[in-house]
């Protein structure tokens, strides 16, 4: 059957809440992963023989509990038309609704958004290796956090720096260089309406060509130490200076639950356009109401009996102190859940804590285990 088909080389836009998977890239000890699903979808539905036959690429591979709005993947699709066709605006108009047939067959919280034609000219072409930009966004409560302070340490990160401090060093599976380039990295708030509460919701925005395993939950979890005035902004600036400080600092990254790969940017985007059908993207907006109004409303009755037990009067020393401490836990709670880990009582600031094996120190040891060459 597939011998006789003609294929494309295109670009699937897929959306997924991770919540609910052990990540996106397949195990073998588990089904629940996006790739899973979607390459079962994609079976189910004819448009490819195998994950091996398909010349599938993936742009970033997201960890367990975390989403994404914007995959993108590079893969073979089983098309209507010949090549000679199928570059005319008619042929990409009435092509296989590949949106729409894979939604079908895919779980509620994994969506493919839209698609695009690769050039035929660009037949090595892959959403890994030729994405320009990626686009990260971690969203998290206003909490009383000093956002100046986040946002100052934040510029520090911009440009090229050597992030080991700042990942979980993957050196067992290879990963010895650590210098990345950020684009970009600001906070901002998802409603300009809505700033100062302690409720109020911004996300950390960071841009760059690529990033490392856990990089962006390592650099939240210090802007949220930053944020809650337990470090200073410059201490990004010493976990950056990897000369002069030789371990990573003990410290816990932020939670998994609010990061988002939120866009894949690629040259092609320049001149290439993605198509979106109709019915699915309707399909799918519908689908996301509904999750919002779920959550929206559980959101709501949360915050209902927040208000009603913050009217219990609480036995102090004090009055002045009752009311000083029950200020400060009402707004210091809602961001503390965020970082991981066991609260010590009393506070270590981070470039006084232990650190872990440097480097050179993992290098040696993956060495001596026969698990990595080096020349």
């Amino acid at each position: 059957m597939f011998e006789k088909c003609h294929y494309r080389h295109v670009l699937l836009r897929v959306s997924y809440l991770g919540w609910e998977y052990q990540g996106l890239a397949v195990q073998e000890n588990t089904t629940q992963t996006v790739e899973y699903h979607l390459f079962e979808a994609l079976k189910r539905a004819c448009l490819i023989q195998s994950r091996e036959t398909s010349n599938y690429h993936r742009c970033g591979r997201t960890d367990k509990g975390v989403s994404s709005f914007g995959q993108v993947i590079s893969i073979c699709l089983r098309s209507k038309h010949s090549p000679e066709e199928q570059n005319k605006p008619s042929c990409i108009r009435n092509e296989i609704p590949y949106s729409k047939l894979l939604n079908r067959l895919l779980p509620k919280h994994i969506k493919v958004i839209a698609w695009m034609p690769i050039p035929q000219d660009r037949p090595d072409f892959s959403a890994r290796f030729d994405c320009k930009k990626r686009s990260y966004k971690y969203y998290f409560p206003h909490s009383g956090l000093n956002l100046p302070a986040m946002l100052e340490a934040c510029r520090h990160m911009i440009g090229s720096h050597d992030f080991r401090h700042l990942c979980k060093m993957d050196v067992g599976n290879g990963v010895l260089e650590f210098i990345r380039r950020i684009m970009n990295v600001d906070i901002v708030p998802v409603d300009v309406n809505d700033v100062d509460k302690p409720t109020s919701m911004y996300y950390l925005l960071i841009e760059g060509n690529a990033f490392l395993w856990h990089q962006i939950r390592c650099i939240m979890g210090v802007l949220l130490l930053i944020g809650e005035e337990k470090e200073r902004p410059d201490v990004v600036l010493e976990l950056l200076d990897v000369e002069k400080n030789r371990g990573k600092p003990q410290y816990s990254m932020a939670s998994d639950l609010p990061l988002n790969l939120f866009k894949c940017a690629y040259e092609i985007e320049d001149t290439n356009r993605w198509v979106y059908e109709r019915e699915a993207l309707i399909t799918l907006i519908s689908d996301l109401r509904t999750e919002w109004t779920m959550h929206a409303v559980k959101t709501t009755m949360i915050q209902d009996y927040i208000r009603e037990l913050e009217k219990v009067p609480l036995a102090s020393e004090t009055e002045d102190r009752a009311n000083d401490e029950c200020e400060q836990d009402e707004i210091a709670s809602y961001a503390a859940c965020l970082l991981q880990g066991v609260k010590p009582k009393n506070y270590t600031p981070l470039m006084k804590r232990p650190t872990c094996s440097t480097l050179h120190e993992k290098i040696a040891h993956y060495k001596k285990r026969r698990k990595i060459i080096t020349s």
